[in-house]
């Protein structure tokens, strides 16, 4: 942790309320926390989880916004089947039960898309069925985490995106294409001028790196993507 001081590393994504006073030691800041979904398989897209995620967002939105932050992280879940019309109705339903707390304590909901790839059957698997989602539930406190390494592989066109749909996306992660690897020059995305896109947004959130680095050392291998991503 203290080499994240070093290096000027100002926040950490996916971090749930047990690590949080370790963050605070460090002034660390807790950029997507975690800790109420079930699982990436189980989701809002089916209602047999329904109880158990209002039961546990009911429980952590509060918790978040005490500790200062605003980013919950949540999941489709798996088609198992169902049609994409009806999961995102599902969706709908039960993320309209704990919209409102999440208002009230200004807390937003970032739901990630994935790949069919790495993730096979994830249903918010497009960043088209996730932005008829959030216009369906139609509130600032719902939003997408727009992973780029996985809508790169799913659907490309990365910087149009952003420039057409940006309003719907609350967060960014990163990654190598091909391979979750370091995002230097032996891959296929061009992340400065991506981030110069998202810069031009307004965003003024975090990006977070999300990678499995091959080279060593792995801190210097963070500290030249993060220098990447500083435009």
């Amino acid at each position: 942790m203290a080499s994240l001081v070093e290096m000027g590393v100002g926040a950490i994504d996916l971090v749930g309320p047990e690590h949080w006073p370790l963050l605070k030691k460090y002034n660390i800041h807790c950029s997507m926390c975690q800790g109420a979904e079930i699982s990436l398989t189980k989701g809002w897209n089916n209602p047999i989880y329904h109880n158990q995620l209002i039961e546990n967002y009911t429980k952590m939105i509060p918790l978040v916004a005490e500790a200062g932050y605003t980013n919950l992280i949540c999941f489709s879940g798996n088609r198992e089947g169902m049609s994409d019309t009806e999961g995102l109705a599902h969706c709908v339903a039960g993320l309209k039960k704990i919209l409102p707390l999440a208002e009230k304590h200004g807390v937003v909901l970032q739901m990630e898309l994935f790949n069919q790839q790495d993730h096979p059957d994830y249903m918010c698997d497009h960043s088209a069925w996730g932005i008829d989602l959030c216009v369906a539930l139609g509130s600032e406190h719902f939003k997408l985490l727009f992973d780029i390494y996985h809508m790169q592989i799913q659907e490309g066109d990365i910087i149009r995106r952003i420039r057409e749909n940006h309003r719907y996306f609350g967060h960014y992660h990163t990654a190598g294409v091909p391979g979750r690897n370091e995002i230097d020059e032996t891959q296929e995305l061009n992340y400065p001028a991506i981030m110069h896109e998202i810069l031009k947004t307004g965003y003024r959130g975090y990006v977070a790196q999300e990678y499995i680095p091959k080279r060593e050392p792995k801190m210097e291998v963070l500290y030249e993507s993060i220098k990447r991503c500083d435009v």
